[in-house]
C-alpha cells in the first residue's frame, strides 16, 4: 500500500506525526509530499520537514493523509489559508475522483468539506469546528475516527494516533493495530465506521 501525507506550511505537527508514527511502527512507508514545489515545509510550531517531493497525480498513492492546522485561528499559513488559495481544494477533489482514499485529521476535514467531498457523508473534526463541518454538508459524528469508506476523518489533533491505528486495522490487521497500540502505550477509543 502506497501512503502519502500532503504537507503545507502551517500544518499542525501532531496532525501528521501521530498517524505517521503509528504507520511507520508497523513497517508501512509514509512519503511526505509538499502541496507546492518547495525544499522545506515549515509546520505550525516551527518544525521543518524536508518533503520527499511535491504532490503530483502521476505519482499517486493508494491513501493520502491531509492534516489540519491554523483553521480555527484563521492563520495566514495552514489549512485555512491553503483552502482560501484553492489549490489544495483542487488537489483533494482530483485525488477523490481518481479513487484514492482520503484520510484527514482535525481541521483537515474542513479542507475535504470545502472541496465538496463531505456532502451527506458521516465525518468528524476538531470540536471547535463542528458547525463549519456541518455547514459543508457533512453529517457530524462525535467520535475519534469516522470511516465513510473512501473518506476517513479524525477529530482533534491527538486523534491522529487513533487514525493511524484504525488505518492499520483496516488495511493490515487488527493484530498489527493492537501491537502498535501497545508499543505506543496508547489506548484507542471511539472508532466509528460505516
Amino acid at each position: 500500500m502506497k501512503i502519502q501525507a500532503l504537507l503545507f506550511d502551517g500544518f499542525d505537527e501532531l496532525d501528521h506525526f501521530g498517524s505517521f508514527e503509528a504507520l511507520r511502527m508497523a513497517g508501512l512507508a509514509v512519503e511526505t509530499r509538499a502541496l507546492h514545489q518547495q525544499d522545506v515545509v515549515i509546520a505550525a510550531h516551527g518544525t521543518k520537514v524536508i518533503p520527499d517531493g511535491h504532490y503530483t497525480l502521476e505519482n499517486k498513492p493508494d491513501l493520502l493523509l491531509v492534516p489540519g492546522g491554523g483553521w480555527i485561528a484563521r492563520s495566514p499559513q495552514g489549512a485555512w489559508a491553503e483552502a482560501q488559495k484553492g489549490i489544495i481544494l483542487e488537489v483533494v477533489r482530483t485525488v477523490h475522483e481518481s479513487g484514492i482514499i482520503l484520510a484527514s485529521v482535525c481541521t483537515g476535514s474542513l479542507v475535504l468539506g470545502k472541496a465538496g467531498l463531505l456532502k451527506g457523508k458521516m465525518a468528524t473534526t476538531n470540536h471547535s469546528a463542528v458547525q463549519e463541518l456541518i455547514d459543508c454538508g457533512a453529517r457530524y459524528v462525535s467520535a475519534r475516527v469516522v470511516d465513510s469508506g473512501n473518506i476517513i476523518t479524525a477529530s482533534g489533533i491527538t486523534a491522529s494516533l487513533d487514525l493511524g491505528l484504525w488505518l492499520l486495522e483496516r488495511f493490515v490487521s487488527q493484530e498489527a493495530a493492537q501491537k502498535v497500540s501497545e508499543a505506543l502505550e496508547f489506548e484507542r477509543r471511539g472508532i466509528v465506521h460505516k
